[in-house]
């Protein structure tokens, strides 16, 4: 008799066994679903990471895929033109993917006529059913069924809390050609968005490119802090008016300092005195209407960064450039557009970094590294901007000239070297920035290469 009661001990336990592996199993997949984002599941379906064996519908339909579909990312069904055989019937329509069948609800579709050719609704938790206008359920595939748990693990470990970026302890063993082809993609994400808001004012402007250059050439003399205040300034200021007083340094400077509200008070020196009346007579020549500008930083600046020095060294520079528009879209070589920036500021402000108060003399010229700051966020996007708005091709020759830049120096690009993934030029930070804010902060690691890489590599 003990023999039976042993064999039936021994079945009990295996059977409980099997149901906690199934309970953890089910656990598992309630716990990811917490955490998962739709586009874990278009990298499902497009790459087809799930079991192709007995696919069904939620409704029994056994499903062939014969094209998964065009990945098309943007308004609209996830993925257009796909071929299904679903219960013996061929389809050809769209494909909609959602974590739960009842998004479709939560996001409106129904009232959506582009959803009317959805052929197949692929959900990880089929939880309502889905109707067409005539009434007719669309087929639906429920994917928990059908995916490894181990994937969903490997997505789950990318996607978990991060020291600083997800993917930062597999970034040295990526494939060099991977890496270079993504940092290329990246670099020009990054100009297309620098370069949008300069085809917005050329637009604006009747394309007066050289007034256009003007105004990003002042927000970038006025770095993070003071660049929105002067790129207002510089908007205030008819460019025809500057062009006609350019031939005068001081008149240039009493424009600037004028408009920046740096001229209200009285001053004790000849010069602030002097910018001052020059200000009032040629707001008055020019007939420039008041405007309420904020009043430039000085807080936290280093004092060759006072909005007074770089006002001054932009001053300088458009009085010793006309055209220069031409003049920088022409400069083949980093060099040569050094040469053009070889600027310092007037003689009051080589002995003054504040009106009224003098300091030691210095001859406060533009350095290598700011006018790289000027290549990088004002040259470069203009050369891309210029090419696009004329149907040229720049990309080589961007890429080339960028390369020639020394590489930025900060917080992102030096926590990228700690994962030894080391920068060369300005071509590489540049890049960089662009997957650290664009993709990792917002954790789009299924649009970023890399993700993908690590993913499908699983």
């Amino acid at each position: 008799m003990a023999k039976p009661v042993q064999q039936c001990r021994f079945f009990c336990v295996i059977k409980f066994m099997q149901f906690v592996c199934l309970a953890a199993k089910s656990c598992i997949l309630v716990y990811y679903l917490h955490a998962m984002k739709e586009d874990f599941l278009h990298h499902v379906w497009l790459y087809k990471k799930f079991s192709l064996q007995e696919l069904k519908t939620v409704q029994g339909d056994p499903i062939e895929i014969i094209n998964a579909g065009q990945y098309l990312q943007h308004s609209g069904p996830d993925f257009f033109n796909a071929q299904l055989i679903i219960g013996g019937q061929k389809w050809a329509g769209n494909v909609e993917i959602h974590i739960k069948s009842s998004d479709w609800y939560l996001h409106s579709h129904e009232n959506d006529p582009n959803y009317d050719n959805v052929v197949l609704h692929v959900v990880w938790d089929h939880d309502t059913e889905v109707m067409r206008r005539d009434n007719s359920e669309i087929p639906v595939l429920e994917l928990k069924h059908y995916t490894d748990p181990k994937l969903l693990q490997s997505y789950n470990a990318l996607a978990a809390t991060k020291t600083w970026i997800y993917c930062e302890k597999e970034l040295a063993t990526m494939e060099s050609f991977l890496l270079e082809n993504w940092k290329e993609r990246l670099f020009f994400e990054r100009l297309e968005r620098k370069a949008a808001p300069i085809l917005q004012l050329a637009h604006e402007t009747g394309n007066d490119w050289e007034a256009v250059l003007f105004c990003f050439l002042a927000k970038n003399f006025g770095l993070n802090t003071n660049g929105s205040i002067f790129y207002s300034i510089a908007r205030s200021l008819p460019f025809s008016v500057v062009r006609k007083e350019s031939f005068d340094a001081d008149n240039l400077e009493a424009l600037l300092f004028g408009r920046a509200g740096l001229l209200e008070r009285e001053y004790e020196d000849a010069y602030p005195r002097d910018l001052k009346a020059r200000y009032a007579y040629m707001s008055h020549k020019h007939r420039l209407q008041p405007v309420h500008i904020d009043s430039p930083e000085f807080f936290r600046h280093r004092p060759d960064n006072f909005p007074t020095i770089r006002l001054s060294q932009l001053s300088q520079l458009y009085h010793g450039h006309q055209n220069l528009f031409s003049k920088i879209m022409s400069s083949p070589t980093v060099e040569d557009i050094y040469k053009v920036f070889d600027v310092q500021v007037s003689s009051y402000w080589q002995t003054h970094y504040t009106l009224d108060k003098e300091s030691a003399k210095k001859r406060k010229a533009l350095t290598a590294s700011f006018i790289d700051l000027v290549i990088i966020n004002t040259i470069l996007p203009f050369r891309f901007a210029y090419a696009k708005s004329t149907g040229k091709e720049l990309s080589e020759e961007l890429i080339s000239l960028l390369k020639t830049v020394a590489p930025e120096k900060n917080a992102v690009v030096d926590k990228f070297r700690s994962f030894k993934v080391v920068s060369e030029s300005a071509y590489d930070t540049q890049s960089l920035l662009q997957l650290r804010n664009e993709y990792c902060e917002k954790k789009r690691c299924m649009q970023c290469a890399l993700g993908l890489e690590l993913l499908k590599s699983k």
